[in-house]
C-alpha cells in the first residue's frame, strides 16, 4: 500500500520529543505535539489566580518545552517560521486528535510501565492501520506492544532517533515480534528520502547498534585512559579530528551529552547483556561513580570532565579534571610524535597505518584501542546485525565518525588488524578468520561506481543496498577522471554531465582551482551536457584562499593581485554566461567565494544544512569575486513599482556588511543568496550530487540557451551612497563599529550604490565588477587589512581592529 505522512503525531514534548516534533516540521510535515497536564500550578499561575481547568495551564508543559527548544541553539528548526506547522495540546483534551494522523511517536520518559499506559491509551483513539512507534534508546521492542492488538502490533515497532534529530543522521528502526515487512520497508526508505537520515534496521537488542557499539567505544577509553596514565586532554587529541571524529572528541562529547545520560545507556547494557564477553568493561570506573554522586554530569551542571571558570583577572579558562585526584587544573597541551606525522597526509583514512605503527604512547594507544573495538564489532554479528556495513553506517550517523570500524580495519589491513588484536590478547570473530581464509582480502570493495560489503551467509562480496539513489565520488573519482589537477578532479557523472570537485585544504578556491573551474567548463562546453559543482568532504568551500592575497598584498604585488582578482571574477561569470547549464551543490560551511561561485551558478541544489554568507569584512575586505556586484544585481531585480529602493538596496549591504551567515540553506533564502523560485534544498546530503546532477540534465534536455550578459542593472548613485555614509558614521560615532569598519563599509557602499552618479542609472555588470576590485584592490592596501587577514590565518578566527 501506499503511504503518504501528511501529519505526525509526537508523544512527549522533551528535549528529544521537540526536537522530533520540530525536524518534521523542518520537511513540511504538519505535527501535533503532545504532553501530560500539569498536577499543580506555579507560582507564575497563581498570582495571575489561574486553575488547573485553564487551557494554558493545562498546555504549559508542552509549550514551555517547545518554547524553549526553539530558543536553544544550535537550532532544531531550520527556520523560525516553520514552527507554525507545529500544534500543541495536552494528553487528556487533546489525545483523541491523534485519530487524524499517519503516523504516532511515542518519546516519553525511559520506563516500560508508563510506555505501556500511553500506548493503552493511544490505542483507543488511533485509527487502524496508522504508524506507531516508540523512540526508545534501549528498552525492548518486543514487551512495549505486549497486550494490543494485531492491528497496533503489526504496525508498531521502534523509531530511534539521535539527539540532536535534525543534525545526527542515525535512524535505528527496530521490528518488534510482529512488525509487518511493508512497515520496516516503508519506515527504512522513508527515514532516508524525507527525513535525511541514514535508516538502519536493527535487532531488538539492548542499545540496539549505535548505542551498543558507542558505548563500548567510551566505556573502552574510560578503563584505558587509567591503565595507559593518559591525561583527558591527551585523549581528547587522540580521538578527535585526526581519526575523523567530532572535535569534541570523546570526554567534551560526554559533558555536552551528560554524563547521567551515558551512565543510564551503559548500566542498561550491563544489566541486559550479561553474556556479553567484554561485560566487565560496562562496569563504571571509580572516577565515574564518583562524578555521578558529585553530580558532576557536563554542561548541564557547569561541570564535568571540563570545567569552565573565570580567573581573578576576570578572564574566562577551561579547566580540565584530574582523574588521579578529581581535581580542577588548567588545561595541559598535549602532543605526540606519532600525530605529527600525520600532518602531511589529508585523507583521514590513510592515516590509521602510520598511527597504528607508531612507536610513542600514542601508537600504544592506537593499537589497543582498535584492536578491542575490532574485536567487538565482528563479535557483535550476527548478534545485533547480520550485516557489517549497518554497524559502519550506525557509527557513522549517529557518533560522528568519518569511518566505520570495518572501514577502519581495512584501511589498516585486515590481517595487520588480526595481529594486533592476538598481541592484545584477543581473537576475532570466526566468520573473520573464515573471510580471510576464503581468499577475501577486504570487508569492503567497490566496483562500477558501486560499494560491496562481505556477506557473511554467503561469503561473498554483495551490493550495499540503497546506493541507487545515490552519488558517491569516493567510488567514481578513478574510473570517471576526465581532468585532474593540484585543485580539483573533473569527473563524468554519465548522461552528459559533469562534476567539479574541489581538492584542496578546506576547499578553498585558489588559482589552481579556478583553472581546473575553467577547464571543466571548456570540456562541458565541447562535449558534455552540463556541470555539476559539488563535493562530499566536510564542507563545500570557505572561501578564497587569503593566504595567497596575504602575500601578493604583504609583498605589493599589486598589478598581480589585480589579475588574481579579475581571475576569479572572469570564471565566476563564466559560471554564469557558458553554454552549458551550471549547477552548484553547496553544504556544511559555504563562505566568501564558495558562496560567490554559489550565487553566479544557474541553480543552486542545497543541502538543508549549508551555512552560507559573504564574511569578507572579517578579514577587511569586501567580496570581491562577483559578490558585492551580485548582491547589488538582486537588490536592483528585486525593486518592485512604488518600492522604496533604498530600503531594499540597504537590506542587501547589511546582508555584506554584517558578515551574515545563514543557520540553514532555507535562512539563505531571506537574506536574497540563495533565490526563490530558482534554487531548491534537499535535506539528504547523500542525495546532492545525483539531485545536481538530474537538474542539470533537465536544463540542458529542455533546451539550455546561453545567457546574454546584463546591462540592465539599475544602480541609485548619490542617492544611495549618501544613505550608506550616513549611516556608517552614525555607527562609528555610536561605537557599534571601528574606524576600519567604518572605512569597509563606505568601500562597499560606493560599489551597491554604483559609484556616486547623479541620478539612478542603468549599468553593466562589468562595470560594477570593475567598481568592486577597486575597492577590493585598495582595501589590500590597508595595514589594518592586512592585520586581519594574518590574524585569520594564524587563529582562524576574526580580528575586530
Amino acid at each position: 500500500m501506499k503511504r503518504i505522512i501528511k501529519k505526525v503525531a509526537v508523544i512527549g514534548s522533551g528535549i528529544m520529543g521537540s526536537g522530533i516534533a520540530c525536524h518534521f516540521a523542518n520537511i513540511g510535515v504538519e505535527v501535533l505535539l503532545l504532553d501530560i497536564v500539569p498536577r499543580e500550578l506555579n507560582d507564575k499561575e497563581k498570582a495571575k489566580g489561574l486553575t488547573l481547568e485553564n487551557k494554558v495551564v493545562r498546555n504549559r508543559l508542552v509549550n514551555d518545552s517547545l518554547t524553549a527548544a526553539l530558543k536553544s541553539k544550535p537550532s532544531p528548526i531550520y527556520h523560525q517560521k516553520f514552527a507554525n506547522r507545529i500544534t500543541t495540546g495536552n494528553l487528556e483534551d487533546d489525545i483523541a486528535k491523534v485519530a487524524d494522523v499517519d503516523w504516532i511517536i511515542e518519546v516519553v520518559v525511559e520506563r516500560l510501565d508508563i510506555k505501556k499506559i500511553v500506548f493503552e491509551n493511544l490505542e483507543k483513539h488511533r485509527t487502524p492501520g496508522t504508524l506507531i512507534t516508540s523512540n526508545t534508546s534501549g528498552i525492548p521492542i518486543q514487551f512495549m506492544s505486549e497486550g494490543r492488538s494485531e492491528d497496533f502490533q503489526k504496525h508498531f515497532c521502534g523509531t530511534h532517533f539521535f539527539n540532536p534529530a535534525r543534525y545526527l543522521k542515525l535512524f535505528e528502526i527496530i521490528p518488534g515480534p510482529n512488525t509487518s515487512q511493508e512497515v520496516l520497508d516503508f519506515l527504512n526508505g522513508y527515514g532516508e528520502q524525507y527525513l535525511g537520515k541514514t535508516s538502519v534496521v536493527a535487532k531488538d537488542t539492548p542499545a540496539f547498534i549505535g548505542n551498543r557499539i558507542g558505548i563500548f567505544s567510551i566505556m573502552s577509553l574510560f578503563h584505558m585512559v587509567k591503565e595507559m596514565g593518559l591525561t583527558i586532554e591527551e585523549v581528547d587529541k587522540l580521538t578527535g579530528p585526526v581519526i575523523g571524529r567530532p572535535k569534541s572528541a570523546t570526554f567534551r562529547t560526554v559533558d555536552v551529552v551528560g554524563l547521567d545520560t551515558l551512565v543510564h545507556v551503559a548500566n542498561g547494557i550491563a544489566d541486559n547483556c550479561t553474556d556479553d564477553e567484554r561485560h566487565e568493561l560496562f562496569k563504571l570506573p571509580d572516577f565515574i561513580t564518583t562524578m555521578m554522586e558529585n553530580k558532576w554530569l557536563g554542561s548541564k551542571t557547569k561541570q564535568g570532565f571540563y570545567k569552565k571558570n573565570v580567573g581573578a583577572d576576570g578572564k574566562r579558562e577551561i579547566l580540565s579534571l584530574d582523574l588521579d585526584t578529581l581535581e580542577y587544573r588548567e588545561k595541559k597541551r598535549a602532543s605526540f610524535a606519532t600525530l605529527e606525522m600525520t600532518k602531511t597526509i589529508d585523507k583521514v583514512v590513510d592515516r590509521f597505518k602510520v598511527l597504528v605503527s607508531g612507536k610513542d604512547k600514542a601508537g600504544e594507544f592506537y593499537r589497543k584501542n582498535l584492536s578491542a573495538l575490532f574485536a567487538y564489532v565482528s563479535n557483535r554479528i550476527p548478534e545485533i546485525t547480520d550485516d557489517l556495513y549497518k554497524i559502519d553506517d550506525a557509527m557513522k550517523a549517529g557518533f560522528g565518525w568519518e569511518h566505520g570500524p570495518f572501514q577502519i580495519w581495512d584501511a589498516v589491513g585486515v590481517e595487520k588488524g588480526i595481529e594486533m588484536m592476538r598481541a592484545e590478547g584477543y581473537e576475532p570473530a570466526s566468520w573473520v578468520l573464515d573471510m580471510t581464509a576464503s581468499g577475501s582480502a577486504s570487508f569492503y570493495t567497490v566496483n562500477n561506481g558501486a560499494t560491496f560489503f562481505y556477506d557473511i551467509p554467503k561469503k561473498e562480496q554483495v551490493k550495499v543496498p540503497g546506493q541507487d539513489a545515490f552519488i558517491i565520488l569516493d567510488n567514481i573519482r578513478k574510473s570517471s577522471e576526465v581532468f585532474k589537477n593540484s585543485g580539483v578532479v573533473v569527473e563524468d557523472l554519465g548522461d552528459g554531465i559533469l562534476n567539479v570537485e574541489f581538492q584542496s585544504k578546506m576547499n578553498t578556491i585558489g588559482g589552481d582551482v579556478l583553472a581546473g573551474l575553467n577547464k571543466a567548463i571548456d570540456i562541458a562546453e565541447k562535449d558534455f551536457q552540463g556541470l555539476v559543482v559539488g563535493n562530499q568532504a566536510a564542507n563545500f568551500s570557505v572561501g578564497a584562499n587569503i593566504g595567497m592575497i596575504f602575500m601578493m598584498a604583504v609583498e605589493q604585488e599589486y598589478d598581480e593581485l589585480n589579475m588574481a582578482i579579475k581571475y576569479f571574477q572572469d570564471s565566476m561569470m563564466r559560471m554564469r554566461y557558458s553554454a552549458i547549464p551550471t549547477i552548484a551543490a553547496p553544504h556544511g560551511m559555504t563562505l566568501g567565494g564558495g558562496c560567490e561561485l554559489s550565487m553566479h551558478a544557474d541553480k543552486v541544489v542545497a543541502a538543508a544544512e549549508t551555512y552560507i554568507g559573504l564574511v569578507e569584512f572579517g578579514v577587511g575586505v569586501i567580496p570581491g569575486g562577483g559578490g558585492s556586484k551580485e548582491m547589488a544585481l538582486r537588490a536592483s531585480d528585486t525593486f518592485k513599482k512604488n518600492d522604496v529602493e533604498l530600503n531594499v538596496l540597504q537590506e542587501h549591504f547589511l546582508t555584506i556588511g554584517m558578515a551574515k551567515v545563514s543557520t540553514s540553506a532555507y535562512e539563505a533564502y531571506d537574506t536574497n543568496i540563495l533565490q526563490k523560485g530558482k534554487d531548491i534544498v534537499v535535506v539528504n546530503k547523500d542525495r546532492q550530487i545525483a539531485t545536481a546532477k538530474a537538474h542539470a540534465k533537465l536544463m540542458a534536455e529542455q533546451g539550455y540557451t546561453q545567457p546574454v550578459k546584463r546591462k540592465d542593472v539599475k544602480v541609485l548613485g548619490k542617492q544611495a551612497l549618501g544613505m550608506f555614509l550616513v549611516g556608517t558614521d552614525a555607527m562609528e560615532a555610536s561605537k557599534y563599529i571601528s574606524e576600519h569598519d567604518h572605512k569597509i563599509a563606505n568601500k562597499l557602499g560606493y560599489v551597491m550604490a554604483g559609484g556616486d552618479l547623479s541620478e539612478p542609472t542603468l549599468v553593466t555588470e562589468q562595470y560594477l565588477l570593475d567598481l568592486e576590485r577597486e575597492a577590493f584592490l585598495s582595501l589590500c592596501t590597508e595595514r589594518k587589512t592586512l592585520e586581519r587577514i594574518e590574524h585569520m590565518l594564524k587563529k582562524g578566527k576574526p580580528l575586530r581592529n
